[in-house]
């Protein structure tokens, strides 16, 4: 497949500031705890998404004069949506217990100059953004902690950074937040709160997020100390692999398909969803085009959220992680010669196995002996094999609206948080239950999915 190569001006940014929170939180006094679920992610990257706007046809005084007037204003709904999201404009801290050799991490919410929050300018369209099959390396620059930061540097770095790209005839606004403090779910409802504010200038919200901190019977934050006295000991670094990601697009109409071959082959059932054979049908598709050993191990881990398989479940405005892990794990071969639906029932086991009791024994494990988990594993164990599968078509996305720039047109991701046969799920723009994913691979095994005539026939570029 030919490849459009777009020139791309450099990126110049134009301001920066800081934005605290409207007023004085009294909860931000406290020291904001962190769950195991969050101490898990301090040596991953900041989450990384951003949505993109169109510039409303004006003329050239006008969009300069529209231009700051829409800055004064996401500024200031942003401090006042921080009243509510208070501990995003702290810092992290830590105290060092050295008489029994163990460290706490946790939030400082008046720690640090707060939220920062860039205006950068791009010679270049919303086309040139997406058009191209592949997404653009430009697209890094739209994000603040682009660089292999990991969210530990959140002690010296903001804990979110909000960067407003201003193209020729439209506005990315891209968001990195610290991933210990959030998971998906909590940063798209940051996002959703913010629209809120900003489109009814300073609305009642009706979903404030929750910072009662979860923790399973018998431990409290006064549990959350890690072994170790210096940092070096338990944050391990590592640089993003080179990768190349490109937006696949599936219809209602290919999901229902999808959804209904796997059914059909799995005996005429009802048993697995459309989420479960939509992975199941990419996870096939990356693995074949990259021609590996029939007996090489391949894994598909799929993120699942917590919240509502705890008994008694947590309300989505839970803010924070919790987020579990779940692996199906098989050989190349197996995996190409069992049937697609197969394939998406062992992904449907894996979902109906995880239950309360699970989340529940891994956080008992973890104050047995606490841990942070090693992303930089990931690169060199089996990379090649294994689908990251994160985001969710669920998340309330092109939903948000702001005042002057209207709804958003797409969604596009930073470099952070991208492995080889990394996936993000998003909803489709159209909505009506289409999904786009993205899919991140090397140069050569991208080459190969877009050959695969079976994978391209069903997809298609996002609207």
């Amino acid at each position: 497949m030919p490849l459009i190569k777009m020139e791309f001006s450099p990126l110049t940014q134009i301001s920066e500031c800081f934005i605290k929170p409207k007023h004085e939180v009294e909860e931000s006094k406290q020291p904001y705890h962190l769950s195991p679920f969050d101490i898990l992610l301090l040596s991953g990257h900041y989450l990384q998404k951003g949505l993109l706007f169109t510039k409303p046809k004006q003329d050239v005084l006008s969009i300069s004069s529209s231009i700051d007037k829409l800055l004064e204003s996401l500024k200031h709904s942003l401090a006042l949506t921080l009243v509510h999201f208070y501990p995003l404009a702290g810092q992290l801290n830590t105290i060092v217990d050295n008489d029994h050799g163990r460290s706490l991490v946790y939030v400082d919410c008046n720690k640090g100059p707060g939220v920062r929050f860039v205006h950068a300018t791009l010679d270049n369209t919303t086309s040139d953004i997406i058009s191209p099959p592949r997404v653009p390396a430009a697209v890094n620059t739209f994000f603040d902690h682009s660089h292999g930061e990991v969210n530990y540097d959140g002690h010296t770095r903001p804990l979110l950074s909000i960067q407003v790209t201003e193209l020729i005839d439209g506005i990315f606004i891209g968001c990195s937040m610290n991933h210990a403090i959030v998971d998906g779910t909590s940063f798209w409802h940051f996002w959703n709160v913010w629209s809120d504010i900003h489109r009814a200038n300073n609305a009642v919200i009706t979903r404030l997020p929750i910072h009662k901190r979860w923790f399973p019977d018998g431990y409290s934050s006064k549990d959350m100390y890690l072994p170790f006295i210096d940092h070096k000991e338990f944050i391990y670094r590592y640089d993003p692999p080179q990768l190349v990601g490109r937006f696949f697009h599936f219809s209602l109409e290919t999901i229902t398909n999808l959804k209904a071959r796997a059914n059909e082959e799995i005996g005429n059932t009802n048993k697995v969803s459309s989420f479960q054979a939509l992975i199941a049908f990419v996870w096939r598709s990356i693995i074949q085009a990259k021609g590996l050993n029939p007996n090489q191990l391949t894994h598909c881990k799929l993120a699942a959220n917590n919240r509502t398989r705890l008994e008694p479940p947590l309300p989505e405005e839970y803010f924070g992680n919790l987020l579990s892990i779940l692996v199906s794990t098989t050989t190349v071969g197996e995996l190409l010669e069992q049937s697609f639906g197969k394939t998406a029932l062992s992904l449907r086991q894996l979902v109906v196995n995880h239950t309360n009791k699970d989340v529940h024994n891994f956080a008992h494990s973890w104050f047995k002996s606490p841990f942070s988990a090693r992303f930089d594993r990931l690169l060199v164990k089996e990379p090649n094999s294994t689908l990251h599968v994160g985001s969710s078509p669920r998340f309330n996305i092109y939903g948000n609206e702001f005042a002057g720039i209207g709804k958003p047109i797409a969604v596009r991701s930073g470099v952070a948080n991208k492995f080889d046969g990394k996936l993000n799920l998003y909803p489709g723009n159209e909505g009506g239950g289409s999904v786009d994913v993205e899919i991140c691979l090397p140069c050569d095994s991208m080459r190969a999915l877009e050959a695969n005539e079976d994978f391209m026939a069903v997809v298609s570029s996002p609207k």
